[in-house]
């Protein structure tokens, strides 16, 4: 009975939330285009993405144990991949751009504020699209704004970490932005729930979420690379594998080590 009121509670919370988020994407963000500059417009937009973030982490309940520092410059971060959730664990720290497949856009309520939020799509096995992606993505980091991008390309169940596709380093390389690779752990019970893979959708992985009293994830924000001079293989490679040693250091002694893996 606990759990039923629960998770009632949440998802009355989470639909107010969600019907929020599109007064702000539908009405209030053209508002702000037609009464401020664009300068100030897209510092308010920023903060309103960011308060919404925040206040979808507090719904679920996210217990997020932060390490290492956020960029002080306009970054390109690059993170393993596990859950949906790692965009509302990472977007609530900073303003950013996230790179994401185009099958969000299929989701309810989500896809559309995600469109509105600048989010750049990805349609999978659609290889003419990188040079579009990279363009938009290189854009915006000449605009002075974060983009988070997840290179493995798909999700995992957290223990591994997953070829780097390089292409989606190159913006940082053409706009001599820094990058920063996140490692993301979800842990205790959100260690087995919270991954979001193969056929799973969206709404019943929510609901699941929903009925955890909590759930626990690490965030480590690793040193920032330089890209000047750098190569987009040799980049994509190094961040791979400091995200792959930060998290087999966090899965402790009793877990199986993360084999290391990069671009070919």
């Amino acid at each position: 009975m606990k759990l039923k009121l629960r998770l009632l509670y949440k998802l009355t919370l989470i639909i107010l939330l969600f019907s929020y988020g599109l007064l702000i994407a539908g009405v209030v963000f053209l508002a702000l285009d037609v009464l401020f500059t664009a300068k100030i417009a897209k510092s308010k937009r920023d903060a309103l993405k960011t308060h919404w973030l925040k206040r979808f982490s507090a719904i679920m309940n996210l217990r997020i144990t932060q390490e290492g520092e956020l960029p002080t410059q306009t970054a390109l971060l690059v993170s393993n991949h596990v859950s949906w959730l790692d965009i509302i664990v990472i977007g609530q720290y900073l303003p950013a751009y996230f790179v994401a497949k185009s099958d969000i856009l299929s989701w309810p309520v989500i896809g559309y504020l995600a469109q509105q939020g600048g989010t750049i799509f990805i349609r999978r096995g659609n290889k003419k699209q990188i040079k579009a992606t990279t363009e938009k993505m290189a854009w915006i980091l000449k605009q002075n704004r974060n983009v988070v991008a997840f290179p493995e390309g798909t999700t995992t169940q957290g223990d591994e970490v997953l070829n780097f596709h390089a292409s989606l380093f190159q913006p940082a390389l053409l706009t001599r932005s820094v990058i920063q690779p996140v490692a993301l752990q979800y842990q205790g019970l959100a260690k087995q729930q919270a991954p979001f893979i193969g056929e799973d959708d969206f709404l019943p992985h929510l609901i699941k979420m929903l009925s955890m009293d909590k759930i626990e994830v690490r965030v480590c924000f690793l040193p920032v690379l330089k890209s000047s001079g750098r190569d987009r293989h040799s980049v994509s490679t190094e961040a791979n594998e400091m995200i792959a040693q930060e998290i087999s250091r966090g899965l402790g002694e009793n877990n199986q080590p993360v084999k290391l893996t990069s671009q070919q």
